[in-house]
């Protein structure tokens, strides 16, 4: 098993799209970049944190490869807009792949080089090492599965989810 660490805003959405993907056997959704110990939700979206809503996927590299990972990551929500996305505003929804070997920098890397013309403005993606986790509140895991209907929750991810099956399909597991 391998370890990816993805921020791509809001974690409820970034979770609900990864835990689809054959080869992901486990994701939590944390906080990661900042400087704080064990900070709790309301001290990570006060912005003073430094850390960013994260998910850290366990994901079988013999299924699925950390380029596919990559792939989806990139495409699920937008690398161009600085500490924000969509209406979500503040460094803790930045755009970030927080490496966890040399081969993963270098894969993230080479991906927004090889890529950065697909997209409309310059990606600020940033690629930095995982230096701490922490894992955010029960209540964050598994939020959309157990909060469908949940407004947020409604408006944001089906289309995101639609996306990514039209996209991605030969990547999802056989139930979805």
């Amino acid at each position: 098993m391998q370890t990816a660490t993805f921020a791509g805003g809001c974690f409820w959405c970034v979770e609900a799209v990864f835990k689809r993907l054959r080869g992901v056997h486990g994701i939590a959704s944390g906080y990661a970049g900042g400087t704080t110990q064990n900070p709790t939700y309301e001290q990570v979206c006060s912005g003073q944190t430094g850390h960013a809503e994260v998910i850290q996927i366990e994901f079988d590299e013999s299924q699925i490869g950390f380029e596919d990972l990559l792939n989806v990551f990139f495409t699920s929500h937008d690398p161009t807009t600085l500490n924000r996305q969509g209406e979500d505003v503040g460094t803790q929804y930045r755009s970030a792949v927080f490496y966890h070997s040399e081969q993963q920098q270098q894969q993230a890397e080479a991906y927004i080089s090889q890529h950065s013309a697909d997209f409309d403005a310059p990606i600020v993606t940033e690629v930095t090492e995982i230096n701490n986790y922490y894992a955010a509140e029960n209540y964050h895991q598994d939020y959309f599965a157990r909060n469908p209907q949940q407004v947020y929750c409604n408006a944001v991810i089906p289309p995101k989810l639609a996306k990514l099956r039209k996209r991605w399909l030969p990547l999802l597991k056989a139930d979805d």
